[in-house]
């Protein structure tokens, strides 16, 4: 029986997601990094809520690999991040939104703003140069999302629970 909550990330395929935590590893401060790159769909979700795990299940059912587009390079104040577009995956979340209403925090009632966090926590001007430098060679690019990834949060480390791959 779990206790703490769940968090839903979009799984990536291999290659993309080796880039990105390649960046993480680099460029997020090492005491900080314990975490691989992801892109976070739900922050906070009940664990025991069994309804949870029956709706991640029929959603990765119902769809098939999406293609995001990696569209820029934001600034996150203490950090960078790469920005990712693709209205398959808002549908989804906002799928989701609507069936576990009940349940989420207002962070996770918001509109989804899909990206991946390679450097948070250094100086302002340390996210500077780093946008700066990602921004010179910069083209976008499209990357996979191959289905849903579930953790549970332990009060920093997340630790894995279940892969659930787009089947459709």
């Amino acid at each position: 029986m779990l206790n703490n909550p769940l968090i839903l990330t979009l799984k990536l395929d291999t290659r993309h997601q080796q880039y990105f935590n390649s960046l993480r590893r680099e460029h997020f401060p090492p005491e900080r990094n314990y975490l691989d790159a992801h892109l976070t769909l739900f922050h906070h979700l009940p664990a025991n809520e069994k309804r949870i795990i029956q709706a991640i299940i029929h959603t990765a059912a119902n769809y098939a690999p999406m293609l995001l587009q990696v569209t820029g390079i934001k600034s996150i104040g203490n950090g960078v991040a790469f920005v990712m577009e693709c209205s398959k995956l808002q549908a989804l979340h906002k799928q989701l939104q609507q069936e576990w209403g009940a349940w989420l925090i207002p962070q996770d009632r918001q509109k989804l703003w899909p990206h991946i966090t390679v450097q948070n926590k250094v100086n302002p001007e340390a996210a500077k140069e780093l946008k700066q430098k990602l921004e010179q060679d910069f083209t976008p690019f499209g990357v996979t999302g191959i289905g849903l990834s579930l953790f549970e949060y332990q009060g920093g480390p997340w630790q894995w629970l279940e892969e659930f791959n787009f089947s459709r």
